[in-house]
C-alpha cells in the first residue's frame, strides 16, 4: 500500500506560488484587507501606503514568506523555518488588528484563489479546513 501524498508533494512550488499569488493578487484593492496590509507595509518599509509601485516589492516579500509557511506546513521544504525560525503565527500577527470581519475576508479572497486551482475534492478540503482553523485563531480582536 503506498503511502498518500502530501499536498505539497501534489501542489508542488508552482501550486502553492499560484494560490499565493492569486490571494496576493486581491489583497492592496479589498477594503478590508487592502487598508490592513497596506498600512502595515508602509510603516515597516517607511513608504506611501497609496503607493503601488513602493508597496510592490514588499508585498511580493509578504507573499513568498505566506508561500513558504504553507509550502513548509504542507509537507515541503523548511526554507520558511530556516530563514525565519518558528512561524509563531498569533505572536506576528499581533501587529494586525484582526476581528471576525477581518478574518472572514481573508477566507473569502484565500477561499476565491484556492477555487481558482481546480484541486481534488480532498485536497481542497484538507487546505480550506486548515485555512478556516488558522484564520479563526488568528483573531485578536
Amino acid at each position: 500500500m503506498t503511502q498518500p501524498q502530501s499536498p505539497y508533494q501534489r501542489l508542488g512550488m508552482d501550486g502553492f506560488d499560484r494560490l499565493t499569488r492569486g490571494f496576493y493578487d486581491a489583497v492592496p484593492n479589498d477594503d478590508i484587507l487592502g487598508p490592513m496590509y497596506r498600512n502595515y507595509l508602509a510603516q515597516m518599509h517607511e513608504v506611501d501606503p497609496a503607493d503601488d509601485a513602493a508597496l510592490a516589492p514588499h508585498m511580493e516579500e509578504a507573499r513568498i514568506r505566506l508561500r513558504d509557511f504553507l509550502v513548509q506546513r504542507f509537507g515541503g521544504p523548511t526554507t520558511y523555518s530556516d530563514q525565519r525560525g518558528h512561524p509563531r503565527l498569533r505572536m506576528r500577527h499581533m501587529p494586525f488588528h484582526i476581528d471576525h470581519a477581518a478574518a472572514e475576508r481573508w477566507l473569502e479572497v484565500m477561499f476565491a484563489s484556492l477555487d481558482d486551482m481546480g484541486l481534488e475534492p480532498d485536497l481542497y478540503r484538507e487546505l480550506r479546513v486548515f485555512f478556516t482553523q488558522t484564520a479563526l485563531f488568528m483573531v485578536n480582536q
